[in-house]
């Protein structure tokens, strides 16, 4: 919000006209836009699912992503790969219906999300697979056989 104040070309801040109780329509505007709604007002409009966080692991012989969405089920997921990117979406839709003596209510709500990542090309896109257990994603992505990390190994001077 704004704090600025108009000062008169004299350079005076003390002012004598009779409107200084009433806000101007700059601070009027201000205070409107600034103001926090009511919870009664924005209650429902963040009842979808928000961009779910995700962990990306790399071992010497795959990548593994990980995606917190509990609440969800294995048929829920869209998980596909284009062209190296991966893409993982779902969209879900709820209805709720109450019945009451000379009363109804029904209530619905649609979430939706998608990521998507590029694939680096040491990924084996053949062998990628999915599970979801307690409301973790997990997708396993292996890499390619020549992209593998070798272990160490000791080299004798001849």
């Amino acid at each position: 919000m704004s704090n600025l104040i108009n000062v008169p070309k004299n350079g005076s801040l003390t002012s004598t006209n009779s409107n200084l109780n009433f806000p101007n329509l700059s601070s009027w505007l201000d205070d409107m836009f600034n103001r926090d709604l009511p919870a009664v007002l924005t209650s429902n409009f963040n009842r979808g699912i928000t961009l779910p966080k995700v962990n990306i692991k790399e071992t010497a012989d795959s990548y593994i992503v990980e995606m917190a969405v509990p609440g969800l089920s294995k048929s829920d997921f869209h998980i596909n790969i284009d062209n190296q990117v991966l893409s993982i979406s779902t969209e879900t839709n709820e209805t709720n219906e109450e019945k009451q003596e000379n009363y109804i209510r029904r209530e619905f709500g649609y979430s939706s999300f998608k990521r998507t990542f590029t694939l680096p090309e040491s990924v084996n896109d053949d062998k990628i697979n999915a599970s979801y257990k307690d409301g973790v994603l997990n997708i396993f992505l292996p890499k390619k056989d020549e992209a593998k990390q070798k272990p160490a190994r000791t080299i004798k001077i001849s």
